[in-house]
């Protein structure tokens, strides 16, 4: 199985992932844009052990519990995965991935909540909230 590198931008914090993504999307809710600081947070979702810090475990700051929360990089703020599902799952922040992944969002999440100043442009299926809750934002 492939082994994906990822880190935060300054370093301080790197994990190795396995490249057998389940699902990826792009979630435009508040919490997400808030966390990454831009109008989507593009993620990829994983069973919980499949991700592994290999690099700075001290230097995580967590937001939230042990079933659920964001992990940041302290030092820089990086945004670098968040624990969901219960805790059984981890959605890795696309974006600090360092190598490619075989997997990309198929969909755009809680679009009823994006940015009003941003417009989707690309041809994705678009669901007002979770893909779970609610059918595509046109229907």
């Amino acid at each position: 199985m492939r082994i994906l590198a990822g880190q935060c931008l300054c370093g301080a914090v790197r994990y190795a992932v396995a490249d057998a993504f389940a699902y990826a999307a792009n979630c435009h809710c508040s919490n997400c844009r808030r966390a990454t600081g831009s109008a989507f947070k593009p993620f990829a979702g994983i069973a919980r052990d499949k991700l592994r810090i290999t690099k700075g475990d001290d230097n995580l700051q967590i937001f939230g519990d042990q079933n659920g929360h964001d992990a940041h990089c302290k030092v820089c703020g990086s945004l670098l995965y968040s624990v969901v599902r219960d805790g059984a799952f981890v959605h890795v922040a696309m974006g600090t991935l360092v190598d490619e992944p075989a997997i990309r969002p198929t969909k755009h999440i809680f679009v009823g909540s994006k940015a009003p100043w941003f417009t989707i442009t690309d041809d994705l299926p678009q669901y007002q909230e979770h893909v779970v809750a609610a059918g595509p934002a046109a229907e």
